[in-house]
């Protein structure tokens, strides 16, 4: 079971050897795209609730 365990780890190390990180460049611009992405839903998604609200106060 040790044996296993250690296999794991050892190739958990190998593989992130192989990972190629974002520059902080890269990084900064998909955070903006993110923050920018989630400002928009978030908008949409009051529009859309103030919208049925106050079709729901009128019909009721």
């Amino acid at each position: 079971m040790k044996e296993k365990i250690f296999t794991f780890f050892e190739d958990v190390a190998k593989e992130m050897q192989k990972v190629t990180w974002p520059t902080r460049d890269e990084l900064m611009e998909s955070t903006r795209i993110v923050i920018v992405v989630s400002l928009i839903i978030a908008a949409f998604a009051w529009v859309v609730d103030f919208a049925v609200s106050e079709v729901l106060k009128a019909i009721l």
